[in-house]
């Protein structure tokens, strides 16, 4: 299989999958597994009793493209559902960075890679804390100054159509952004170089990232999502993108 393509991206994510359950490594997916389940129902519950009021006021039964409605209605609700899927990285991604990146770590090793530093400590992680959420914030603010443009779609009638397919197509794209961090922030490599890097790898990047994306709608599969995605994030640059920032450091620069 040749390299940059959405199915290897779906490989990564499966190898992370099974690299997050292997022995060795499931004391360090704990805390990730648990900040998981516990913000993840809070949002699920949330959009769900929500998502009915934002349909009549989107698709309202009176206005003249109601006919529209059963059409609609599946778009917004992968919309709504990447929307909260968002919300629950940002947050729990905020809260459990530092143990994401020791993961990331760990599943290096794990692999036969070799890190700039020695193994984290506790100590070393407590350290980590504060560059770890400016990292996340970094994130966010990426997200948030393409996301809101399609979001503001949304509010045109017949135009969000195509903003619920630009939605996910972004979607897949952070998915990748924010989770490839771990591995690549553990090498030291600044945003812009992250950035560079994947777009090196486009398409298995938008393959990883949807995959992610898919994963987070498997009840009770989805809380392993986020510890999943981080060992899959880790083989990706184990195996395809640590060697294209190794053959074009002009661009990663």
């Amino acid at each position: 299989m040749s390299r940059n393509n959405p199915a290897l991206g779906l490989q990564h994510l499966l190898g992370g999958f099974k690299l997050a359950l292997s022995p060795g490594l499931r004391r360090f997916v704990l805390i990730p597994f648990l900040v998981n389940v516990i913000i993840f129902s809070l949002l699920v519950w949330l959009g769900i009793d929500q998502f009915g009021v934002f349909m009549d006021w989107a698709v309202p039964e009176d206005a003249w493209y109601s006919f529209l409605r059963w059409l609609l209605w599946p778009l917004f609700a992968v919309a709504a559902l990447l929307i909260i899927f968002f919300t629950f990285t940002a947050i729990a991604n905020l809260i459990a960075a530092p143990f994401n990146a020791l993961l990331a770590e760990k599943a290096e090793l794990k692999l036969g890679g070799q890190l700039p530093s020695g193994s984290s400590s506790m100590s070393d992680i407590m350290k980590s804390i504060i560059p770890a959420m400016m990292s996340e914030l970094r994130k966010l603010a990426y997200f948030l100054l393409r996301a809101i443009p399609i979001l503001l779609l949304f509010l045109i009638p017949v135009v969000n159509i195509a903003a619920s397919v630009l939605w996910i197509i972004f979607g897949a794209w952070f998915m990748t952004i924010e989770y490839a961090d771990y591995p690549m922030g553990n090498h030291d490599m600044s945003f812009p170089q992250q950035l560079a890097s994947l777009r090196a790898s486009r398409w298995s990047s938008l393959g990883f990232g949807g995959s992610v994306m898919l994963l987070m709608m498997i009840p009770l599969v989805n809380f392993l999502a986020m510890p999943a995605a981080v060992c899959g994030a880790t083989l990706f640059w184990h195996k395809e993108l640590a060697s294209k920032a190794a053959l074009n450091p002009a661009e990663m620069s």
